[in-house]
């Protein structure tokens, strides 16, 4: 795993980065609507076939097929995402309506969703401002000053079944029903969030309607919860790998949390198409205003870039043990490596 700042790539001026990245930023309209194109029509193609197979009592059929569907959903979301980012259309009002239509499809309320989004990207690394739109992490002091009962949460939620079994069908098909963290920020967040419940509904009655329940529940219910876990664990190893970078609010920078505090996942070219090159995270951290489809461009003209936070498929499976940020290491650590001595003295084992 590449180790980042520990190789000396510290030195590397992200604001300078930040100014150079710019100069990708313009969205091609063309390029735009024939990646739209290429991800929604087989998306429907896929769930089309996964239908009609178990209509003809294939139900295993469908099964296989809800995994190649899964990942153009995922492609769907990413263009949602970077609709939210105002990156995927030149003109703000086509990103929103397309993001809306979109978030119908992904159980994400557009809205809602890019707001707090916008709030992880200004506040991604800095352990003061922990808590909204990111995987809640506690430093080694924090955990060890916890009761066991808190310690035990704590282990729950970080446990992989919680994390990306029961934590993706909680997140999309309940916590992104209402607008929590929202409720005093007027009326967009509400509107957005009740106006999809709505069109969800809609389409789900619809379907239940013309192919059944048994059906729907079989051939689509598959396909999202497999894009959902997919979803959250590309989010999780985009900032929980072992060399990210978390500091308190004096010293935290948003340049150089971006560039060294968030991966570079290289996934084989088949899986990097399908999650739109969202691995490239320090640079889409850096400079959020690049569409998805410009990020290779990025790695091919600064092939410097690719070694900040670069962790292969293989190595990402190592990250599920990383839980704790140890502030005196400065790195994410297992359970397992967390001392006694690391103890803060009001929880240390009295001595004998």
């Amino acid at each position: 795993m590449s180790l980042g700042h520990n190789l000396g790539i510290d030195t590397v001026d992200a604001r300078r980065w930040a100014q150079i990245l710019a100069n990708y930023r313009k969205p091609s309209q063309v390029r735009s609507i024939a990646e739209l194109a290429l991800t929604f029509v087989p998306l429907v193609a896929l769930w089309t076939v996964a239908w009609l197979t178990f209509s003809l009592g294939y139900a295993w059929v469908s099964l296989i097929i809800a995994i190649p569907a899964a990942g153009f959903l995922v492609r769907l979301f990413m263009i949602q995402h970077d609709c939210g980012h105002g990156t995927f259309f030149a003109h703000r009002w086509m990103n929103d309506w397309i993001g809306r239509i979109i978030g119908t499809l992904t159980l994400t309320p557009y809205e809602f969703w890019r707001r707090s989004h916008a709030i992880h990207h200004a506040t991604a690394g800095n352990l003061d401002r922990r808590g909204f739109g990111d995987v809640d992490t506690l430093t080694v002091r924090e955990y060890l000053a916890r009761s066991r009962w808190g310690r035990l949460k704590y282990r729950l939620y970080r446990h992989p079944i919680v994390m990306f079994g029961i934590g993706p069908a909680y997140l999309f098909l309940l916590q992104h029903r209402i607008p929590l963290g929202f409720m005093r920020n007027g009326w967009q967040p509400w509107a957005s969030t009740m106006l999809t419940n709505l069109a969800i509904a809609l389409i789900v009655a619809a379907l239940t309607w013309l192919i059944g329940i048994e059906a729907f529940v079989v051939v689509h219910l598959p396909i999202m919860m497999l894009a959902a876990t997919v979803g959250v664990w590309l989010f999780y190893v985009q900032h929980q790998f072992e060399y990210t970078v978390w500091e308190r609010d004096g010293k935290w920078s948003l340049h150089d949390s971006a560039l060294h505090g968030s991966s570079h996942y290289d996934l084989p070219a088949l899986l990097r198409w399908f999650t739109a090159n969202i691995g490239v995270h320090h640079v889409h951290h850096l400079c959020s205003r690049i569409p998805y489809y410009r990020l290779p461009s990025v790695l091919r003209d600064h092939p410097e870039l690719r070694d900040i936070g670069r962790i292969t498929l293989f190595e990402s499976f190592r990250c599920v043990r990383l839980v704790l940020w140890d502030e005196a290491e400065r790195r994410l650590v297992s359970f397992r490596e967390v001392r006694p001595s690391s103890r803060p003295r009001s929880v240390q084992e009295p001595r004998a």
